[in-house]
């Protein structure tokens, strides 16, 4: 199981991704979807240790990304590790990194095998964006808080005398979560700052964007997307396919659809990525625990790069990310076989492609002669994107991983690249090998 890497993020024992799964990524549909965050995760891992020849009880760690537990869910990867069987001997722990938490969970447990700290790790990241709450404002919760501590009847009436209609709106808690508080600007916002710094036409965002709906559709039916489990709702309701997936547009219906962010902007609803829940996991493994249990190897986790940029410009952080990976391994764009990129915005992912093409962003920016790379367009996001797909915040990093291994053993791939960008200006990568593969 030797690679060919001159360097690693985990550098004392190799990382092996054995196995993975993930559920449906639901569409919001404007009210609380059938599934939480802690059901979602564990809909998906029990389909995945349900087929493994260990039990659950024998993972030296449960780690999971998600940025927007519920209430009822503080460290939720611990919740979930419960409700999965895994035992009370078996640690776990919530990692948050807006949307790359699916990936730093990956991150973090690589490293805990690479030290010696583990051999069996189940990782991922889930979300249920639909269940994002809804909050009063301040001058409510003041209130509120008076009104607690009045006594006797007669003074809390009289307090009723100082609420007013005003106070009772809610302030909803998912467009709290997607404004860089730093910035005061939307994810939208941002997107649009590098559509007009990269001279990206809203043309090219919705055919990049009906491009990821027929390209989900291809991979549908060829069914491509072997990784989903199916989830079951208390109500006996079945998901086994994304429901975001859009087959009755075309180029004229997008045209018409209003600006999402700005009144005269270029970003819309359609060249976004949807608001979705969904779960996704990976099982890691040293090659002593391979060994031990006889696993299947998917491929290999060979290293991550994090990096950090301007908040307001934080749809670049893959443009930032990828470069310094490759890099680190004296690759090229060249040598990569495929890539994953979250489609957070079209505009988003446009960006990237061009900052990586112009002279004068790597020269300043990444710091290197002539242009980073180039990504064809038949190697990227072969079976569609988030913007298809979904983009359940805390899932997308392990989704985007899971299903690049797919596309790696599909096509008899090598080498591949999973990356995205982060709100509040940072950027993930990862590098993935089918070295080692045994499937």
């Amino acid at each position: 199981m030797n690679t060919e890497y001159p360097h690693f993020a985990y550098p004392d024992r190799p990382v092996y991704i054995v196995d993975g799964c993930r559920t449906p990524f639901l569409k919001n549909t404007g009210k609380p979807g059938p599934l939480s965050s802690s059901d979602l995760a564990v809909a998906a891992g029990r389909t995945l240790l349900n087929r493994q020849p260990f039990a659950a009880e024998q993972l030296d760690e449960v780690i999971l990304g998600c940025v927007m537990p519920g209430p009822g869910e503080v460290n939720i990867a611990r919740i979930v590790s419960l409700r999965l069987g895994c035992g009370k001997a078996v640690p776990a722990w919530t990692v948050q990194r807006n949307c790359a938490s699916g990936m730093q969970a990956l991150d973090s447990a690589a490293l805990d095998i690479s030290s010696g700290r583990s051999d069996l790790v189940l990782a991922g990241g889930s979300e249920a964006m639909s269940h994002a709450p809804l909050l009063f404002k301040p001058e409510m919760v003041d209130w509120l808080g008076e009104w607690r501590k009045k006594r006797p009847i007669h003074k809390r009436l009289q307090l009723l005398t100082a609420l007013r209609p005003a106070m009772l709106a809610p302030v909803i808690g998912l467009l709290k979560g997607l404004k860089d508080p730093t910035v005061a600007l939307s994810m939208g916002q941002t997107a649009e700052i590098l559509a007009h710094r990269f001279n990206i036409q809203r043309s090219e965002m919705d055919a990049f964007a009906l491009a990821s709906h027929y390209k989900l559709a291809r991979a549908n039916e060829q069914h491509y997307l072997s990784e989903i489990g199916p989830v079951i709702t208390a109500d006996g309701q079945i998901f086994d396919t994304d429901t975001g997936l859009r087959t009755d547009s075309d180029f004229a219906q997008l045209a018409k659809l209003k600006p999402a962010f700005e009144r005269h902007g270029l970003i819309s609803a359609a060249n976004s990525a949807q608001v979705t829940d969904g779960a996704a996991w990976l099982l890691l493994a040293s090659e002593a625990a391979v060994n031990h249990y006889q696993l299947p190897v998917l491929g290999q986790l060979i290293d991550c790069q994090w990096s950090g940029l301007d908040p307001a410009q934080m749809g670049l952080g893959p443009a930032y990310a990828v470069p310094s990976l490759l890099q680190r391994h004296q690759l090229h764009f060249d040598d990569v076989d495929f890539w994953e990129i979250n489609e957070a915005f079209a505009a988003q992912v446009l960006a990237c492609l061009a900052a990586w093409q112009d002279e004068q962003f790597c020269r300043t920016e990444l710091r290197c002669d002539g242009i980073a790379g180039t990504v064809p367009p038949a190697r990227l996001n072969v079976d569609g994107g988030a913007i298809a797909i979904g983009h359940p915040v805390g899932a997308s990093g392990a989704r985007l991983v899971l299903h690049l291994l797919s596309v790696l053993k599909r096509h008899d791939a090598q080498t591949g690249v999973a990356t995205l960008c982060i709100g509040g200006g940072q950027g993930g990568a990862m590098l993935i090998s089918r070295t080692g593969a045994t499937l």
